[in-house]
């Protein structure tokens, strides 16, 4: 009997000690995890929309009225996060129901795929041909499912698609040889003014190019040189295509943080009113000064798994 009772003694406490650490281990699992924004020693939960001016959130309603009372809205992104992807559909649709004279401006294309685009707005092409004539997967490479939503939508209401960027090999010859190294039809590409003097901007990029060495790009000048060229060629693509739409800018965060990227660049060659919005992912850091909203993001689980699925397709040819 006694030994039956030391048995029990030992397999209640086995399991109370499992238990616990299941308990441990599944409240750190569901613990909600934050953003904090420096400036102001607050944190704020995913889902959450700051407005930097306020130091407050706002409902998604009242970013929208915002937003719709300017002519450019300056959207960011992780480029392989899909949670990003799921909102920026969510603020271009909001923004063409209220206003069917927008345009989207992506980071995705280059300007020389503009003809390409414009088929795709009208309805011309099919996916397949789209991905073949925009050599998708040679210059963007991203899976294209990130993005598939967000393009069959802007196909479906016939939205104008620009393209914003230059060539991709162009900055990348930039970092490594300066600008003289481009030949005479690569310097065709080039925006009409570049701007080098905005010393927070070279100290953002500064910092970048110190914690992701790349081989062949030890000179910081030329780096920085190649980035200011981006910035502008997408600044001024926005400037050409303007028009008197709406436009929506989708681009990585680092384009538009601070403003000093794409935003303020734009903002030099039209004076036109503007808004930008960083998705920033919970439990990582911010600060007020990164845009006029901050959304806090999570990464949606079921969305990695569908990419996985894309990629295996796509590897396999369907």
């Amino acid at each position: 009997m006694s030994k039956q009772k030391t048995f029990l003694k030992k397999w209640l406490c086995c399991v109370f000690i499992c238990t616990a650490l299941i308990s441990i281990m599944w409240g750190c699992a569901v613990a909600p995890r934050k953003l904090f924004i420096k400036d102001i020693s607050a944190s704020f939960d995913e889902c959450t929309i700051i407005s930097t001016k306020t130091e407050k959130p706002v409902s998604f309603e009242d970013m929208m009225t915002d937003l719709s009372r300017v002519q450019i809205i300056y959207l960011g992104e992780k480029h392989n996060d899909p949670a990003h992807h799921e909102i920026q559909l969510r603020v271009i649709r909001a923004l063409f129901k209220a206003n069917q004279n927008i345009a989207v401006g992506m980071e995705m294309f280059d300007h020389t795929y503009q003809q390409v685009l414009s088929l795709w707005s009208a309805g011309e092409l099919d996916q397949a041909e789209f991905l073949k004539k925009v050599h998708w997967y040679a210059n963007w490479k991203f899976d294209f499912v990130l993005y598939k939503d967000i393009i069959d939508f802007i196909k479906k209401s016939n939205i104008r698609l620009v393209g914003l960027n230059l060539p991709p090999h162009i900055p990348r010859k930039i970092a490594i040889g300066g600008i003289e190294s481009l030949s005479n039809d690569e310097k065709k590409h080039l925006p009409k003014k570049i701007s080098t003097s905005n010393a927070d901007h070279r100290a953002y990029v500064e910092q970048v190019f110190k914690q992701h060495h790349v081989k062949g790009m030890e000179n910081f000048e030329f780096f920085y040189t190649a980035q200011c060229v981006w910035e502008d060629t997408m600044a001024e693509s926005v400037a050409l295509n303007l028009e008197d739409d709406q436009m929506i800018v989708l681009a990585g965060n680092g384009h538009i943080i601070h403003k000093f990227g794409i935003p303020d660049r734009a903002f030099s060659r039209t004076g036109a009113s503007f808004r930008t919005i960083t998705l920033t992912p919970a439990g990582s850091e911010a600060e007020l000064s990164f845009a006029d909203y901050i959304w806090v993001t999570q990464v949606n689980q079921k969305h990695k798994k569908r990419i996985r699925r894309f990629s295996k397709k796509h590897e396999k040819g369907e």
